[in-house]
């Protein structure tokens, strides 16, 4: 198979609907639709042995799925009731993540099957959301998999939890064919640069276009005096409900984050704008957390280096990699700027993560993550990150969402004796998932530790975490450090013919390409085939990045 059929094979842009099988009302059977599932198999013992459309296939697993998810639910909650008191933190701490991760899965199956019960035609954006939700609930089974198998306490789950992967990777192949529009590789591309202003570009006649309470107009004030302002859009400012300002003083409406993260309303449909935190400069020494019912959230920093937020939680010490992070994300629309978050556990406390996001739309700019082994965890749903900086080692940037890094500036560091440097470490498990890593137009480049080091340190821009890892690196610079091979194996050779790696249109002394891996899943690609990669049509982003007016480029850089 060539690359490119290979490709369009893998990604999801191939997910064409088949007339045969989409058509209203045209019976098939489960041999016929289960063709598609990564386990056809698997596919066609748990639909019903009748004729049927994709439609009322698809329904079915998807009711299927939500009952195996309670059931799942339950498990778990019988775990932390009698190994809750008596087992090691380790083990509690993964079985906590697995009622998590599962409880976030029960919703998104919930909101899946609720929309493919009510339509069979949706549009682009309406498919994203639930094949991005359903790629989700494989990533959070295969995530509680991995917190328990690293604490010894799989605990028999780990039988229900391969068979629900399959379940749910059935419900997503089923989808992807009978409601995902079919996709133009040709879409035009909406590059809204110079329609959006910098950010503190100012409000429009220096008013914010909103009614404010005296203690918002408060706040607003100390943010002017201290020479900061509000994302510009071209319809004018982002829409803010309410602020509070954290001083570690006293001065402010709180001392913590964490404080100011409880008084943000619930549930918010951002009709009313965004509630706004602004954390002024200082080093917080908390774990600050983001929940999921905390929607419209915009966190301001006074800049890089100056707010800080930071923690050391690391595996070694008996966290799971999952609950490490110094920052947690959950709540979707989420905006964060101008902040350092931190992981100081160092490099020989293995997995150690500054930032995990599970927070869908969720935006960072103007931030620096900083941490060694694991660094930004991008675990899943649709995120972007513009003009940021992430320092770290081993796999420093990893996960399974849907991720844009844009105009960001990468820092491998200086390993732990014996360690080698991959700046990616994708994680998708199914080739249905709409999942996968872009680096666009960043800079790649040693930290000053490993610029600086005696002895050699390969680093290499990615590896393939999992079977159909997915990262594509175009229009960057690479400095000339990285291995002129580009990329590690992960495990002889796992994967290789099965993921998907693309460069295109790199520049700097790194980005030869000469003599690169030969792998079956390793490609150099053209502009039609990099588009597919932008935030345009891979993020399907003018939308939801649009309203943060956070700049961005929605197409190739010109």
């Amino acid at each position: 198979m060539s690359q490119i059929l290979m490709f369009f094979t893998l990604s999801f842009f191939s997910l064409l609907s088949s007339p045969s099988l989409a058509a209203e009302g045209n019976a098939t059977s489960p041999s016929d639709v289960c063709r598609f599932a990564p386990d056809p198999s698997y596919c066609r013992s748990v639909l019903p042995n009748q004729p049927g459309d994709i439609y009322s296939y698809g329904r079915s697993s998807l009711r299927q799925s939500i009952s195996r998810a309670r059931r799942f639910m339950s498990l778990i909650d019988d775990q932390l009731n009698r190994k809750g008191k008596v087992a090691a933190k380790s083990t509690v701490r993964a079985l906590e993540d697995c009622k998590f991760l599962a409880s976030q899965t029960m919703d998104f199956l919930l909101s899946s099957s609720q929309t493919a019960d009510a339509t069979k035609t949706l549009s682009v954006s309406r498919a994203e959301d639930v094949q991005t939700f359903l790629s989700a609930t494989i990533t959070n089974e295969q995530t509680c998999l991995e917190g328990l198998t690293s604490t010894a306490s799989e605990n028999g789950l780990s039988g229900d939890l391969f068979n629900d992967t399959k379940l749910y990777g059935v419900s997503l192949a089923l989808f992807s064919k009978g409601w995902v529009p079919i996709r133009k590789r040709s879409r035009p591309v909406w590059n809204p640069q110079a329609r959006f202003k910098k950010f503190f570009g100012g409000f429009r006649n220096g008013r914010l276009p909103i009614k404010m309470s005296e203690r918002a107009r408060a706040v607003y004030n100390a943010v002017t005096r201290s020479g900061r302002k509000l994302l510009q859009t071209e319809e004018g400012a982002v829409k803010v409900s309410d602020m509070v300002t954290v001083i570690q003083n006293g001065t402010g409406n709180f001392t913590t984050i964490n404080e100011a993260v409880a008084a943000a309303p619930n549930k918010t449909d951002g009709s009313n704008g965004y509630f706004l935190i602004y954390v002024t400069a200082g080093l917080y020494e908390e774990y600050v957390e983001i929940p999921k019912y905390k929607r419209y959230v915009m966190m301001i920093g006074d800049g890089i280096n100056q707010t800080v937020i930071t923690g050391n939680r690391s595996v070694v010490d008996g966290w799971t990699t999952f609950n490490s992070a110094t920052f947690i994300l959950s709540g979707t629309n989420f905006i964060g700027v101008n902040i350092t978050i931190r992981n100081t556990a160092g490099p020989t406390k293995n997995q150690a993560v500054a930032l995990r996001s599970g927070g869908d739309f969720s935006v960072f700019y103007s931030c620096s993550f900083e941490a060694y082994q694991d660094t930004l965890y991008t675990h899943s749903l649709r995120q972007f990150y513009r003009e940021c900086d992430v320092y770290g080692t081993v796999d420093f940037i990893f996960g399974n969402a849907a991720v844009v890094l844009q105009n960001c500036n990468l820092y491998p560091r200086q390993p732990r004796q014996g360690q080698a440097n991959e700046v990616t470490a994708q994680g998708r498990t199914d080739p249905n998932q709409n999942t996968g890593t872009v680096l666009h137009g960043c800079t790649i480049r040693p930290a000053d530790d490993l610029a600086s080091s005696n002895y050699i340190v390969k680093t290499y821009l990615g590896r393939p975490w999992k079977e159909y890892s997915r990262t594509v690196v175009m229009q960057n610079y690479i400095d000339g450090f990285l291995d002129p091979t580009g990329w590690n194996a992960w495990s002889g050779d796992f994967a290789l013919s099965t993921l998907y790696y693309a460069e295109y249109n790199n520049t700097g002394p790194g980005s030869n390409t000469t003599n690169r891996v030969t792998w079956p899943g390793y490609n150099i690609i053209n502009a039609s085939d990099a588009s597919n990669f932008t935030i345009t049509n891979f993020l399907v982003g003018e939308g939801w990045i649009g309203q943060t007016g956070v700049p961005f480029v929605g197409g190739l850089i010109a």
